[in-house]
């Protein structure tokens, strides 16, 4: 195994211990141990372009979110049987024949990026949206970046009463105020959009397959998404904003192009030129026709994402929250009203 490699699985079981995962620290400390230098797998990975870890393509949850895959399709029984809700098994005895067997499948499976669909970030968006709703006093027009399924496209949905999707971070800090918030407008952009049903088995295998809270809430957003589609576009992020950010901007409408931890996986040229799209658009914007851009993204703070506010004409970019990447907690910097 590559070395750096190795250290990306160690350093993902640290995150998997932190995010409450002790199956999926497991299974990273488990798998340098009986990786197959031989194999399919090992010949891909080695000539893979960039860091494998969180800084660069996230091989080990790829590999991870195949082997999940694997036992959620039925295809591997031994490996069930030794995963959450299994009826028990050896779980290193059991990866050894898969990484084998169905090496040449996984390299086809880690081609794609990561696709979590993490619902429990809408938190963090719906949180986001009432300082751009408190600040314009504007209808929202959404724009998501790296979209996958587009079910955090309709984060306004899960703050109703009645939604079953319940979103419950541990919050910290003061909240911001609730104001009326409207959305007119959503639509998303991926390289591979996915289907809430024609793509469930990759949508759900990459949750951690002992956090049956997150895996309840994903169940209870597909239901939301089957019953208000989003479109979401195949595509580049970058011409696409390009694309939806030119020429004269609707007025009477706040656009909000967002993003949760998607950024990293752009490619360098691709977030340069999405940044340039978000500026040239926001030096035409006006009060009638304001632009605002939310990340939720990692960065050089250890353990959490920065949840930010760019707006225009106006105000940032402004850091709004420090947030768990699950969404799992928030800690509220940002304005209140």
């Amino acid at each position: 195994m590559r070395p750096d490699l190795n250290d990306a699985f160690a350093r993902q079981a640290r995150a998997c211990a932190d995010l409450g995962s002790p199956f999926m620290e497991r299974l990273m400390q488990v798998l340098p141990r009986i990786w197959p230098d031989d194999g399919a797998l090992d010949r891909a990975v080695q000539d893979w372009p960039g860091p494998p870890g969180h800084d660069g393509a996230v091989l080990p949850l790829r590999i991870a979110g195949g082997l999940h895959a694997l036992v959620l399709s039925g295809a591997e029984p031994d490996l069930a049987r030794a995963y959450p809700g299994g009826t028990g098994g050896d779980l290193e005895a059991a990866l050894r024949p898969v990484l084998d067997r169905q090496g040449d499948w996984l390299v086809t499976w880690i081609a794609s990026a990561p696709q979590t669909n993490e619902v429990g970030r809408s938190a963090a968006l719906i949180a986001a949206a009432l300082v751009v709703a408190a600040r314009t006093g504007l209808p929202l027009d959404l724009l998501e970046l790296g979209a996958s399924a587009g079910l955090n496209l309709l984060f306004d949905q899960y703050a109703r009463p009645e939604s079953p999707v319940k979103l419950a971070p541990r919050w910290t800090g003061p909240t911001p105020a609730p104001v009326p918030q409207r959305v007119v407008g959503r639509r998303g952009v991926d390289l591979n959009p996915l289907s809430p049903d024609r793509d469930l088995l990759r949508i759900t295998a990459y949750y951690w397959p002992d956090q049956t809270a997150r895996l309840r809430r994903l169940t209870a957003a597909l239901h939301v998404a089957r019953k208000h589609p989003v479109p979401v576009d195949r595509g580049d992020a970058a011409d696409w904003l390009e694309a939806r950010l030119a020429g004269p901007a609707p007025e009477g409408v706040a656009r909000l192009v967002f993003h949760t931890i998607a950024f990293q996986y752009f490619p360098a040229a691709t977030q340069a030129r999405v940044r340039a799209a978000l500026a040239h658009a926001g030096a035409a914007a006006t009060p009638d026709s304001p632009l605002a851009h939310v990340s939720l993204e990692g960065d050089a703070t250890p353990g959490s994402a920065a949840l930010t506010l760019q707006l225009w004409p106006g105000e940032g970019p402004m850091l709004l929250a420090r947030c768990g990447f699950h969404g799992e907690w928030i800690d509220w910097r940002g304005p209140v009203a």
